[in-house]
């Protein structure tokens, strides 16, 4: 049986996290959070970790070949996984076509990405309460700023990426989590 590989894809605090979780749990994929890993490496001090620290503190992106390196290592881990919610990868242009390529990740197919489009002024509200809630030290007022900004200049032109590959579903995440998760699952049903 073929995998079933979902890219979540929206600015940060879009709720991508939140609903790639349920997916996983609803559907049984591995949902694989290139900021978890980033977390894990920073928490046990690799040396990947100091300088993913360093980056993301300024509020810039860990830089492709590191974060793609990384993450083909735990996908190696978990070959024979039933499918993956990658959630926070692909990021640029770049990142999406070193997903693509067979070299680099073989056997590795995009099967749908879903857009959570949500405006910009919810998503820093979001991301402020989310900080103070989970005492994310990577969501200060500075470097949320830098992220959304990220976010729009490097991240957004993948929605003419996977639409023109005819991969890329919109979903509304202003609305309540519980319709958001309701509307991705009528397309993961399809699949």
């Amino acid at each position: 049986m073929k995998q079933l590989n979902i890219v979540m894809f929206g600015a940060p605090g879009s709720g991508k996290g939140t609903q790639a979780k349920r997916m996983a749990e609803k559907y049984g994929l591995m949902h694989v959070s290139t900021g978890d890993l980033f977390r894990h490496e920073i928490s046990n001090k690799t040396p990947l970790g100091m300088k993913a620290q360093e980056i993301i503190n300024n509020g810039g992106l860990v830089p492709d070949d590191i974060t793609l390196g990384m993450l083909r290592n735990h996908l190696e881990k978990h070959a024979g996984s039933k499918g993956f919610i990658f959630d926070g990868v692909p990021r640029t242009i770049k990142q999406a076509e070193m997903l693509d390529d067979k070299s680099m990740f073989p056997g590795l197919d995009i099967t749908r990405v879903i857009y959570l489009h949500v405006g910009m002024e919810e998503v820093q509200s979001r991301i402020l309460k989310r900080a103070m809630i989970e005492q994310r030290a990577d969501d200060t007022p500075e470097t949320v700023k830098a992220r959304v900004e990220n976010f729009f200049a490097q991240t957004m032109p993948l929605v003419e990426y996977y639409s023109s590959r005819d991969k890329l579903v919109e979903i509304d995440g202003m609305q309540d989590i519980e319709q958001v998760f309701s509307d991705i699952c009528k397309i993961i049903d399809t699949l």
